[in-house]
Protein backbone atom coordinates (compact mmCIF):
# COMPACT_ATOMS: atom_id res chain seq x y z
CA UNK A 1 0.00 0.00 0.00
CA UNK A 2 1.07 3.55 -0.64
CA UNK A 3 -1.93 5.71 0.63
CA UNK A 4 -1.50 8.80 2.39
CA UNK A 5 -3.10 7.30 5.60
CA UNK A 6 -1.21 4.12 5.27
CA UNK A 7 2.18 5.96 5.06
CA UNK A 8 1.00 8.19 8.28
CA UNK A 9 -0.18 5.33 10.14
CA UNK A 10 3.28 3.59 9.60
CA UNK A 11 5.07 6.68 10.58
CA UNK A 12 2.86 7.13 13.64
CA UNK A 13 3.36 3.79 14.86
CA UNK A 14 7.22 4.10 14.15
CA UNK A 15 7.72 7.97 16.28
CA UNK A 16 5.32 6.26 18.82
CA UNK A 17 8.38 3.56 19.39
CA UNK A 18 10.88 6.33 19.69
CA UNK A 19 8.70 8.80 21.74
CA UNK A 20 6.51 6.73 23.75
CA UNK A 21 7.45 7.74 26.77
CA UNK A 22 8.25 11.41 26.23
CA UNK A 23 4.52 11.52 25.18
CA UNK A 24 3.70 9.29 28.40
CA UNK A 25 5.09 12.44 30.18
CA UNK A 26 2.82 15.11 28.52
CA UNK A 27 -0.48 13.17 29.36
CA UNK A 28 -1.17 14.40 32.33
CA UNK A 29 -4.97 15.60 33.52
CA UNK A 30 -3.31 19.55 33.07
CA UNK A 31 -2.46 19.14 29.71
CA UNK A 32 -5.54 17.60 28.34
CA UNK A 33 -6.93 18.26 25.10
CA UNK A 34 -9.62 16.14 24.13
CA UNK A 35 -7.65 14.81 21.80
CA UNK A 36 -7.22 10.72 20.95
CA UNK A 37 -4.69 9.64 23.36
CA UNK A 38 -1.27 8.82 21.27
CA UNK A 39 -0.11 5.01 20.07
CA UNK A 40 1.68 3.52 22.65
CA UNK A 41 4.43 1.07 21.33
CA UNK A 42 2.76 -2.16 21.87
CA UNK A 43 0.47 -0.92 19.48
CA UNK A 44 -0.10 -1.17 15.81
CA UNK A 45 -1.99 1.15 13.10
CA UNK A 46 -5.42 0.02 12.61
CA UNK A 47 -4.39 -0.41 8.67
CA UNK A 48 -1.85 -3.22 9.54
CA UNK A 49 -4.83 -4.82 11.83
CA UNK A 50 -4.84 -8.66 10.85
CA UNK A 51 -2.35 -8.12 8.77
CA UNK A 52 1.48 -10.60 8.21
CA UNK A 53 2.99 -13.93 8.19
CA UNK A 54 2.83 -16.57 10.74
CA UNK A 55 5.80 -19.22 9.73
CA UNK A 56 4.34 -22.34 8.91
CA UNK A 57 7.26 -24.32 8.07
CA UNK A 58 6.40 -27.70 7.28
CA UNK A 59 2.86 -27.44 6.64
CA UNK A 60 1.46 -29.13 3.46
CA UNK A 61 -0.37 -27.33 0.73
CA UNK A 62 -3.55 -28.64 -0.24
CA UNK A 63 -2.70 -29.90 -3.62
CA UNK A 64 -6.28 -30.27 -4.76
CA UNK A 65 -7.06 -26.47 -4.75
CA UNK A 66 -8.20 -25.50 -8.02
CA UNK A 67 -6.97 -22.23 -10.11
CA UNK A 68 -6.98 -20.62 -13.19
CA UNK A 69 -4.20 -19.68 -14.97
CA UNK A 70 -2.63 -16.54 -16.83
CA UNK A 71 -4.29 -18.09 -20.19
CA UNK A 72 -7.72 -18.68 -18.32
CA UNK A 73 -7.28 -22.66 -17.98
CA UNK A 74 -8.27 -24.32 -14.94
CA UNK A 75 -5.37 -26.22 -13.23
CA UNK A 76 -4.82 -27.87 -9.80
CA UNK A 77 -2.19 -26.26 -7.32
CA UNK A 78 -0.76 -29.59 -7.73
CA UNK A 79 -0.04 -29.51 -11.48
CA UNK A 80 2.95 -27.69 -10.80
CA UNK A 81 4.68 -30.13 -8.44
CA UNK A 82 6.74 -32.93 -9.96
CA UNK A 83 7.84 -34.34 -6.78
CA UNK A 84 11.46 -33.22 -8.23
CA UNK A 85 11.40 -29.33 -8.21
CA UNK A 86 10.91 -26.85 -5.33
CA UNK A 87 8.07 -24.53 -6.32
CA UNK A 88 8.28 -20.64 -5.05
CA UNK A 89 4.59 -19.27 -4.07
CA UNK A 90 4.56 -15.03 -4.13
CA UNK A 91 0.79 -14.07 -2.89
CA UNK A 92 0.28 -10.77 -4.36
CA UNK A 93 -2.61 -9.34 -6.52
CA UNK A 94 -2.04 -8.00 -9.57
CA UNK A 95 -3.82 -4.09 -9.42
CA UNK A 96 -1.62 -3.35 -6.25
CA UNK A 97 -0.90 0.05 -6.66
CA UNK A 98 2.81 -0.29 -4.79
CA UNK A 99 4.07 -3.46 -2.58
CA UNK A 100 3.10 -5.91 -5.25
CA UNK A 101 5.03 -4.66 -7.61
CA UNK A 102 7.95 -4.07 -5.43
CA UNK A 103 7.90 -7.33 -4.13
CA UNK A 104 7.54 -8.58 -7.75
CA UNK A 105 10.27 -6.34 -9.14
CA UNK A 106 12.64 -7.14 -6.52
CA UNK A 107 12.46 -10.91 -6.72
CA UNK A 108 12.82 -10.61 -10.72
CA UNK A 109 16.10 -9.06 -10.13
CA UNK A 110 16.99 -11.38 -7.29
CA UNK A 111 16.02 -14.73 -9.89
CA UNK A 112 17.97 -12.02 -12.81
CA UNK A 113 21.23 -12.49 -10.77
CA UNK A 114 21.49 -16.37 -10.65
CA UNK A 115 22.52 -18.75 -12.91
CA UNK A 116 19.48 -21.04 -13.13
CA UNK A 117 16.44 -19.68 -14.81
CA UNK A 118 12.84 -20.38 -13.47
CA UNK A 119 11.56 -23.80 -15.28
CA UNK A 120 14.46 -25.59 -15.11
CA UNK A 121 15.55 -26.68 -11.55
CA UNK A 122 12.57 -24.84 -10.09
CA UNK A 123 9.05 -23.19 -10.41
CA UNK A 124 7.33 -20.29 -9.77
CA UNK A 125 3.60 -19.14 -9.05
CA UNK A 126 2.31 -15.58 -8.16
CA UNK A 127 -1.06 -15.90 -6.72
CA UNK A 128 -3.51 -12.85 -6.75
CA UNK A 129 -5.29 -13.17 -3.19
CA UNK A 130 -7.85 -10.65 -4.50
CA UNK A 131 -11.08 -13.55 -6.21
CA UNK A 132 -12.17 -10.31 -8.31
CA UNK A 133 -8.88 -10.53 -10.59
CA UNK A 134 -9.13 -12.18 -13.87
CA UNK A 135 -6.80 -14.39 -16.05
CA UNK A 136 -6.59 -11.22 -18.24
CA UNK A 137 -4.91 -9.50 -16.13
CA UNK A 138 -2.85 -12.24 -14.42
CA UNK A 139 -1.45 -12.68 -18.62
CA UNK A 140 -0.74 -8.78 -18.78
CA UNK A 141 1.35 -9.06 -15.50
CA UNK A 142 2.97 -12.37 -16.70
CA UNK A 143 4.07 -10.37 -20.02
CA UNK A 144 5.39 -7.40 -17.57
CA UNK A 145 7.37 -9.87 -16.26
CA UNK A 146 8.79 -12.20 -18.70
CA UNK A 147 9.69 -8.92 -20.36
CA UNK A 148 11.77 -7.84 -17.19
CA UNK A 149 13.21 -11.25 -16.56
CA UNK A 150 14.49 -11.14 -19.82
CA UNK A 151 15.58 -15.21 -20.61
CA UNK A 152 12.94 -16.95 -23.38
CA UNK A 153 12.13 -19.76 -22.85
CA UNK A 154 11.14 -19.75 -19.24
CA UNK A 155 7.47 -18.88 -19.97
CA UNK A 156 5.97 -22.43 -18.74
CA UNK A 157 8.03 -22.45 -15.34
CA UNK A 158 6.39 -19.24 -14.22
CA UNK A 159 3.02 -18.81 -13.98
CA UNK A 160 0.28 -15.70 -12.39
CA UNK A 161 -2.75 -17.35 -10.92
CA UNK A 162 -6.27 -16.15 -9.62
CA UNK A 163 -9.10 -18.48 -8.63
CA UNK A 164 -11.95 -18.09 -5.97
CA UNK A 165 -12.12 -16.99 -3.04
CA UNK A 166 -12.63 -20.31 -1.46
CA UNK A 167 -9.33 -21.56 -2.93
CA UNK A 168 -7.99 -18.70 -1.94
CA UNK A 169 -8.65 -18.25 1.33
CA UNK A 170 -7.85 -21.90 1.87
CA UNK A 171 -3.92 -21.74 0.41
CA UNK A 172 -3.43 -18.23 2.20
CA UNK A 173 -4.27 -19.97 5.68
CA UNK A 174 -2.11 -23.29 4.93
CA UNK A 175 1.15 -20.54 4.67
CA UNK A 176 0.00 -18.15 7.47
CA UNK A 177 -0.38 -14.70 5.16
CA UNK A 178 -2.87 -12.58 6.36
CA UNK A 179 -4.41 -9.85 4.66
CA UNK A 180 -7.62 -7.75 5.00
CA UNK A 181 -9.09 -5.18 3.03
CA UNK A 182 -9.27 -2.08 3.68
CA UNK A 183 -12.14 -0.09 2.96
CA UNK A 184 -11.63 3.45 3.57
CA UNK A 185 -8.55 3.29 0.79
CA UNK A 186 -9.84 0.51 -0.78
CA UNK A 187 -6.74 -1.55 -0.95
CA UNK A 188 -5.78 -4.35 0.68
CA UNK A 189 -3.30 -4.44 3.08
CA UNK A 190 -0.99 -6.82 3.40
CA UNK A 191 2.98 -8.12 3.74
CA UNK A 192 5.04 -9.04 1.78
CA UNK A 193 7.03 -12.70 1.55
CA UNK A 194 8.35 -15.16 -1.37
CA UNK A 195 7.44 -18.72 0.12
CA UNK A 196 9.71 -21.67 -0.53
CA UNK A 197 7.82 -24.96 -0.99
CA UNK A 198 9.32 -28.34 -1.13
CA UNK A 199 8.37 -30.40 -4.50
CA UNK A 200 5.93 -32.34 -2.35
CA UNK A 201 4.35 -28.93 -1.30
CA UNK A 202 5.51 -28.64 1.88
CA UNK A 203 6.32 -25.12 3.03
CA UNK A 204 10.02 -24.90 3.32
CA UNK A 205 11.24 -21.32 3.79
CA UNK A 206 9.91 -17.61 3.95
CA UNK A 207 11.76 -14.92 1.97
CA UNK A 208 10.35 -11.71 2.81
CA UNK A 209 10.55 -8.35 1.97
CA UNK A 210 11.10 -6.48 -1.26
CA UNK A 211 14.65 -7.27 -1.90
CA UNK A 212 16.61 -10.82 -2.68
CA UNK A 213 19.95 -11.89 -2.68
CA UNK A 214 20.42 -14.42 -5.40
CA UNK A 215 22.34 -16.05 -2.36
CA UNK A 216 19.78 -16.56 -0.56
CA UNK A 217 17.51 -17.78 -3.09
CA UNK A 218 19.39 -20.27 -4.14
CA UNK A 219 20.08 -21.75 -0.86
CA UNK A 220 16.56 -21.99 0.58
CA UNK A 221 15.85 -23.41 -2.93
CA UNK A 222 18.40 -26.14 -2.12
CA UNK A 223 17.43 -26.31 1.25
CA UNK A 224 14.01 -27.04 -0.24
CA UNK A 225 15.08 -29.68 -3.09
CA UNK A 226 15.91 -32.01 -0.05
CA UNK A 227 19.26 -33.24 -2.19
CA UNK A 228 17.52 -33.03 -5.53
CA UNK A 229 18.51 -29.52 -6.55
CA UNK A 230 21.69 -28.60 -6.74
CA UNK A 231 25.44 -30.20 -6.66
CA UNK A 232 27.66 -31.44 -4.09
CA UNK A 233 29.47 -27.69 -4.17
CA UNK A 234 25.74 -26.86 -3.37
CA UNK A 235 24.77 -29.13 -0.56
CA UNK A 236 28.56 -28.17 0.46
CA UNK A 237 27.74 -23.91 0.77
CA UNK A 238 24.20 -25.14 2.31
CA UNK A 239 25.72 -27.33 4.67
CA UNK A 240 27.96 -24.38 6.19
CA UNK A 241 25.54 -21.56 6.25
CA UNK A 242 22.05 -21.12 8.40
CA UNK A 243 18.63 -19.24 8.07
CA UNK A 244 18.71 -16.23 10.23
CA UNK A 245 15.38 -15.17 11.07
CA UNK A 246 16.65 -11.69 12.98
CA UNK A 247 18.60 -11.27 9.40
CA UNK A 248 16.03 -12.90 7.07
CA UNK A 249 18.92 -14.27 5.34
CA UNK A 250 21.57 -17.23 5.07
CA UNK A 251 24.40 -16.81 7.66
CA UNK A 252 27.68 -18.45 8.28
CA UNK A 253 27.20 -21.42 10.83
CA UNK A 254 30.42 -21.37 12.27
CA UNK A 255 30.01 -25.02 14.00
CA UNK A 256 29.32 -26.40 11.27
CA UNK A 257 32.34 -24.87 9.34
CA UNK A 258 34.29 -26.34 12.40
CA UNK A 259 33.04 -30.20 12.35
CA UNK A 260 33.63 -29.54 8.52
CA UNK A 261 37.20 -28.19 9.09
CA UNK A 262 37.56 -31.14 11.38
CA UNK A 263 36.54 -33.62 9.33
CA UNK A 264 38.95 -32.17 6.59
CA UNK A 265 42.22 -32.52 8.51
CA UNK A 266 41.72 -36.27 9.73
CA UNK A 267 41.07 -37.08 5.68
CA UNK A 268 44.32 -35.54 5.12
CA UNK A 269 45.95 -36.47 7.69
CA UNK A 270 44.68 -40.34 7.04
CA UNK A 271 46.22 -39.67 3.21
CA UNK A 272 49.34 -38.88 4.54
CA UNK A 273 50.06 -41.60 6.82
CA UNK A 274 48.73 -44.20 4.23
CA UNK A 275 51.84 -44.42 3.02
CA UNK A 276 53.72 -44.68 5.58
CA UNK A 277 51.35 -47.75 6.71
CA UNK A 278 51.86 -49.63 3.40
CA UNK A 279 55.22 -49.81 3.69
CA UNK A 280 55.27 -50.77 6.90
CA UNK A 281 53.04 -53.64 6.21
CA UNK A 282 55.12 -54.52 2.95
CA UNK A 283 58.30 -55.09 5.59
CA UNK A 284 56.33 -57.24 7.85
CA UNK A 285 55.71 -55.04 10.49
CA UNK A 286 51.70 -54.92 10.65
Amino acid sequence: MTSFRWIAGCLGFSLALGAGPVLAQRSTPGGMTGQPAPMVATERPKELEGVGIEEKLGQPLDLSLVFRDERGQEVTLGSFYDGKTPVVISPVYYSCPGLCNFHLNGFTEGLKGMDWSVGSKFKVIAVSFDPKETPDLAEKKKATYMKLYGRPGTEDGWHFLTGSEESIKKLTDSVGFKYRWNEDEKEWAHASAAIVTTPRGEVSRYLPGIQFEPKNIRLALVEAGEGKVGGIIDQLVLYCFQYNPHQSAYTIYAFNIMKLGGALMVLVLAIWLLPFFWRARARGKV
